[in-house]
Formats: structure tokens, sequence, C-alpha cells
């Protein structure tokens, strides 16, 4: 949010969300509603002075209130928005006294993640640390373990967000030890909260590529039980998981892990669901499988939702096994398709696969193939032809060997006998595993 908008929020409004310990709040003092407003008008144009303003109020109240704690709201954003930290720190501490009496709990919650969301847009970390250290310590004094949480969640986030992981890793350390009992065991009543937990520590260590703690991390969420995570929460978690699967190159059960994120995200609302969209479409290729991916219900509204249209045009080269059309498609829409180092990493994998099979359907009818001919084919270097080549000999796809001298490929022909024998070898088995069958089924 811009400065401009952070000074013009109207955050006075009533909030109906009420607990029932709330109790019945007397009519405010007119005087100080008057001056609350009237510091309130001035902030935009003068913000200097409507801070002296609002200090009228704290002082004109004999005792802490809702005004006050208004008033203290207003100087501390006013402060941050000037720039000046340490007053920002001093109004936000005496803000945080207020809380216990002074305001509804649910409006004092609303406040503190509000202003909390505000300060996390600084760049000084020590202010950012003490501005946090000062919030955790009061909800440790009043015993607010669950805005605790939620504070210390908050704050989790911006490190990793920011790239901070020796300082998000002492409060994950924290945050798991309130998940546990004391004989060091997890304690099932806080599942949900556990889960939010293992998700942000699934994040870090899939940035910094610790696929062995990734893996024991992933397992363990799995079989977390009594949670109900927001689906977010699960998105995330299947998003890692499914990295972590590509990394192992097991695609298919990447491609498994990146659905169940995408369905997570879409039931959140989450805009990460394209992104994750985009990773499907990616292991999809990678399993050779001809199953479109947005044939089914869940992702087939999205199928020209305009950042997925070049991704969809890509699968149909591929299946197709269109390459020149392929590259031609890659080429021109690299921002929204090569600018994800993710993608970035595997896509080498997917021009691979359909340069063999392109590949494969192109020679099937020679008996010898000139190198440079395949290569003008599948628009890659001669010698990026031979490495492929190198590869599905190995692997057993095809049967020749190349003639470096010649430049060419020898495919082995097989006889028609050989060929008549192979095909009744298999009829034979085919007829005896059902004579198995029709017998076993028999007795």
């Amino acid at each position: 949010m811009s400065d401009d908008d952070f000074m013009l929020e109207d955050d006075d409004q009533d909030y109906d969300f009420d607990y029932e310990d709330d109790d019945e709040e007397e009519e405010p003092d007119a005087d100080l509603e008057n001056k609350y407003y009237n510091a309130k008008a001035r902030k935009e144009d003068d913000p200097e002075g409507a801070i002296g303003e609002f200090q009228s109020v704290v002082d004109a109240e004999e005792e802490k209130g809702e005004w006050g704690f208004k008033a203290l709201k207003q100087m501390t954003k006013i402060s941050f928005y000037l720039n000046k930290h340490d007053d920002t720190l001093a109004y936000y501490k005496q803000l945080l006294t207020y809380i216990k009496s002074a305001v509804t709990r649910n409006y004092s919650e609303k406040t503190i993640n509000n202003i909390l969301d505000y300060a996390s847009s600084a760049d000084n970390m020590s202010f950012m640390e003490a501005f946090y250290e000062i919030t955790l310590e009061s909800l440790v004094e009043m015993k607010n373990e669950r805005l605790w949480a939620k504070t210390n969640l908050k704050l989790a986030k911006l490190w990793l967000d920011r790239k901070e992981y020796g300082r998000l890793n002492k409060i994950l350390r924290q945050l798991r030890a309130s998940c546990q009992k004391d004989d060091g065991t997890d304690d099932q009543r806080k599942g949900t909260h556990l889960l939010e937990v293992l998700a942000l520590e699934i994040q870090m260590h899939t940035a910094t590529k610790n696929n062995k703690k990734l893996k024991e991390l992933y397992q363990q969420c799995l079989h977390v039980r009594s949670a109900i995570p927001h689906p977010r929460i699960m998105g995330v978690i299947r998003e890692c998981g499914g990295k972590m699967h590509m990394t192992e190159k097991q695609w298919e059960k990447a491609q498994t892990d990146f659905f169940e994120s995408f369905k997570n995200y879409d039931e959140a609302g989450s805009p990460q669901r394209i992104q994750v969209l985009k990773y499907l479409v990616l292991a999809n290729m990678l399993t050779e499988s001809q199953i479109n991916p947005f044939d089914s219900q869940e992702t087939k509204p999205y199928k020209n939702d305009k950042e997925i249209t070049a991704m969809t045009n890509l699968v149909t080269a591929y299946q197709r096994k269109e390459i020149k059309e392929f590259e031609k498609i890659l080429q021109a829409n690299r921002t929204s398709i090569m600018d994800d180092p993710f993608i970035r990493t595997y896509i080498d994998d997917v021009l691979k696969n359909i340069r063999t099979q392109v590949l494969i359907k192109l020679i099937k009818p020679y008996t010898r193939i000139e190198i440079g001919f395949i290569s003008k084919q599948l628009n890659i270097s001669a010698e990026d032809v031979e490495e492929l080549l190198v590869g599905l000999i190995l692997d057993g796809k095809i049967a020749g060997q190349i003639d470096q001298v010649s430049n060419r490929l020898e495919l082995e022909q097989r006889s028609t006998d050989a060929h008549k024998y192979d095909v009744l070898d298999t009829w034979s088995t085919n007829v005896t595993r059902l004579c198995r069958t029709v017998v076993g089924k028999a007795i």
C-alpha cells in the first residue's frame, strides 16, 4: 500500500465481530470525540500538528479509554509515515498498554495486525525487530497465546519473503516448541497451527534446496492429524512437495502434487493458483502424457486465461510433436514462461523429451539416415543430435549405431521371420495367461 493510502485510510470503522466477554461500551465523552476528529482532519495536511492534537486527547483522558487508544494508533501510524522510527516505537509501546482494558479484544487484535502490516514495509531491520519484539513481549504478558502465534507467523513470513533465513529459523524453533507437549512430541490438538509452521519451514528448505530436510517435513505434513488447515496452507505444502519431486525427476508424483496444490489455491482464491497451474503443465509434459491437463473440471475454466494461454498452446504443440511450433511459442512467450526460474530449470528436459519423440518418429521409415538431415529437422546442432541418439541407443529405444565417418545413423533391420516369431511368442504368452485365469476361476 502506498504512503498516500496509508495516510488516507479510515481505520476507525466499527467491526461487527463481537465476543461474548465484550462489555457494553459507555457513551464516549463528546469533548474527546471532537478533539480526536479535529486532529484526524489535520493529519493529511499537517501531520506534525495532528500528532500534537492527538496527544492532547491522550492527556485529557482521566483513565485509559477508547479515544486515547485511537489517538495513539493515529500517532503511531503518522510517525511511521514520517520515518520517525523512535517516536513510532514509543507511541506503539504506549498503545499496547491500552489493550488490556480500554478496548475490546477484537478491536485491539485488528489494530495490532493492521499496524504490523504497515510496519512490515520498513527497510530498517533493527526497527522491524524492535517493533515485533515489543508486540510479542506485550502478548506474552497478556497471556494471549493465539495472537502471539499469529504475530510470530506474520514475522516468520516476512523474513521468508526477505530471504532472512537465520532470523526465520530462530522464530520457527519457537513456533515448533509452542506446538509440542512437555515430552517434546507434537501436540495433535494444535495440528492446524503445526501445519502453518511446517508450511513456512518447508518453503525455507525449498528455497535453500535442502531436499533431505524437505522430504522429511513433507511426509510429516501429510501425517498430521486433527488439523483443519486453511486451503492456502495445503496449497503451499503441496506446491513445495511438487518441486521436491521435480528435483528427483519423479514427474508423475510432481504432477499429482501440483494438481492438489492448484485445487487448494483455487479454493482459497489465491493468485498463486496460476503459477502452480503452469508447473502442473510442465510436469504433465515431462511425464510424456497424452492427457491434456486442461481437460479436468478444475482446470478447464483457466484454459483461456491470458496468463495461461501460452502454456495451453505449448501443451498442444507438444502433444502433436510439432517441434518448430513448440519452439516458436516458447520464444514468443519468454516473459510469461521463461522468466520463472523454476520453469526455466526444467524447460531443457521438456525440449529433450519432444525432440526425442520427434526423432524416433522421424527415423522410423529409414535403414540409414544422415545426422545432418536430423539436425535440420530438429533445428539443433549435429553434436546435440548425436547426444540424443547415443542416449536412445543405450536405453534400447532404437537399435542401431552411429557411423561417425559417414556422419549418419545405421539402423538394424530385423528379418520378417524374426518379427513373425516375436509376434507368435507374444500371442502364445497371452493365451497361456488366459488359460490360467479361466482354470483359476473354475477351481
